[in-house]
This record gives C-alpha cells, sequence and structure tokens, in this order.
C-alpha cells in the first residue's frame, strides 16, 4: 500500500515537472521577435529565432512580425495648392524596429495599421496640398512621396515603427471633374477637328484654283503658239507660192485654178450661176488658160 502511495507520488512530480518545463520554453522563428511579459511587464525582448527560455506560470511571450508589413490605405480627397481636387489612392510599407516601444504604445500590428493609416492621410494632406496638382499627378511625384515618408516617419518613430516606403498609387480628378474634363476635351477635340476640315477646304479651294488657272495659262498659251505656228505655216506656204509663181506664172494659176475648180465643183453641189465666158473657166477652153477675145 506504502508503495503505490509513493508510485503515485512520483509519477505526480514528474508530470508536474514536464509541465514546468514545457511551460518555460518558447520558440521564436526568423520572421518575428519576442517580448517577455512579466506579470503584465515587459522584461526583455529576444530577437534571435530558435529555443528560449522564461519563467513558468509568470512570465509570458509576445510575437511580434518583424518582417516589413503593408499598409493599405483608402482612397481620399486632397485639395492641391491650385484648388484642384484629386482623389488619391496611397499605400506605405513599414516594419517594427523597437518592439519594446511598439508593445507599450500600440501593443498589436493591427493596432499599428489604424493609428499609421491616420498619420498617412495626415502627411498626405499636408504635403500634397501645399503643391499643384501638375506636380502631383506627373512632374515632382516622387519628391513628394518622399516628402511624405519623411513627415511620416518622424510621427511613427514614437511607436517604435520604421517607414520603409510610401508611394501613390493613383491620382485622378473625382469622377463628377472627370467627365466635365473629358467633354472639355472631346469639345476641343472637335473644334480642333472642324478647323483642321476648313483649313483642309481652304488649301483644296487654293489648289483647284490655281489648277484651273494653270489651265487656262497653258491652254491660252498653246493656242497662241498654235496661231504662231499655223501664222508661220501661212506665211511660208505663201512664200513657197510666191516663189512658184515667180518661176512659173502660168503654171503657179493653173494649179490654183485646179484647186478651185476642186473647192467647186464637189460632188452633189455644182450649181453656179457665172458667164460663159467667165475667167474662172478659162481652162475649159483653153488647155494654157489664155481667154478668147470679146466677140465684136
Amino acid at each position: 500500500m506504502k508503495f503505490n502511495i509513493l508510485g503515485g507520488i512520483v509519477a505526480a512530480v514528474v508530470v508536474l515537472a514536464l509541465i514546468v518545463g514545457y511551460s518555460s520554453l518558447f520558440t521564436v522563428y526568423q520572421t518575428d521577435q519576442a517580448i517577455v511579459v512579466r506579470l503584465g511587464e515587459p522584461v526583455r525582448v529576444v530577437s534571435d529565432a530558435g529555443l528560449h527560455f522564461k519563467l513558468p506560470l509568470i512570465e509570458n511571450v509576445i510575437s511580434i512580425d518583424k518582417r516589413i508589413l503593408d499598409l493599405e490605405n483608402p482612397a481620399q480627397e486632397v485639395i492641391a495648392a491650385d484648388q484642384k481636387r484629386l482623389v488619391v489612392d496611397a499605400f506605405a510599407r513599414y516594419r517594427v524596429s523597437d518592439p519594446l516601444k511598439f508593445y507599450q504604445a500600440i501593443g498589436a500590428i493591427e493596432g499599428a495599421n489604424a493609428r499609421l493609416s491616420t498619420l498617412l492621410n495626415s502627411a498626405l494632406r499636408r504635403v500634397l496640398g501645399e503643391a499643384p496638382s501638375i506636380d502631383i499627378v506627373r512632374n515632382k511625384r516622387a519628391q513628394l512621396m518622399a516628402a511624405v515618408r519623411t513627415q511620416l516617419q518622424n510621427e511613427a518613430e514614437a511607436f517604435g515603427i520604421s517607414v520603409v516606403d510610401t508611394r501613390i498609387r493613383r491620382a485622378d480628378l473625382p469622377e463628377q471633374n472627370s467627365q466635365a474634363v473629358y467633354q472639355r476635351m472631346q469639345t476641343e477635340r472637335q473644334r480642333q477637328a472642324a478647323e483642321f476640315r476648313a483649313l483642309g477646304n481652304q488649301k483644296a479651294a487654293e489648289i483647284r484654283a490655281k489648277a484651273d488657272r494653270d489651265v487656262t495659262v497653258l491652254t491660252a498659251e498653246a493656242q497662241s503658239k498654235a496661231e504662231q505656228t499655223r501664222g508661220d505655216g501661212d506665211a511660208e506656204r505663201n512664200r513657197i507660192y510666191a516663189q512658184a509663181y515667180g518661176q512659173d506664172p502660168d503654171f503657179f494659176d493653173f494649179y490654183r485654178s485646179m484647186q478651185a475648180y476642186e473647192a467647186s465643183l464637189k460632188s452633189g453641189d455644182t450649181r453656179m450661176l457665172l458667164q460663159p465666158d467667165s475667167n474662172f473657166f478659162r481652162y475649159f477652153g483653153d488647155p494654157m488658160g489664155k481667154t478668147k477675145p470679146p466677140a465684136k
């Protein structure tokens, strides 16, 4: 009986020792850092990964992620220095650099996200409110984001947080303003298109007028040259006729008479009203073309 009681006491002591030994061990992973809390008060920070010891029952371990964390900020409306409203969608990256200060000031990652979101909104409004909209959208976005990161970092240091980066994902006009700008751009493009068409029609009319003028000038020049050529031909013909007449007047008279007969005595129209002894028919009565003296 005594042996059974002693065995039970030993077994209970062994089980209790195992429970105490197990509760005095904790593991820190490579992605985490731990804070050992004794009766609600933090006593030390453990940053090295591996197996570590703590006092059982009176000490607890709180794990905090030491990786770079994302802060997704909802889009908000910002008024730029030129009084234009912009919808800005920004985000931030941060890590817990001082876990003890982080635990004492905030306590958890969810609380850090809520606090940093408020600080990021305030920094965006301060920095972007001093810059014109063109710098926010295009010209100086990198410089403005650096200024936002600097301001956010200065405020986040009090919570043991180090801000790695801040960026603007999108900066657009509000929906109603975007529609108005789109309509204005569409009207401007339509005006430009109408202006281009008017200039094109004017240029086309100028080209047609120049072409018509060139055609008129070329036609007149061609007609003038044709008349000049025709006059030169007639002059050359008359010169040849005159030269031929000077060489053989009788043959020239005969040739000219034959041409007159050919032109006058056409088929179907041979009626003529002339005297029989007219000089026109002198080669009909005499092959030499000599006219008979009138009868006495």
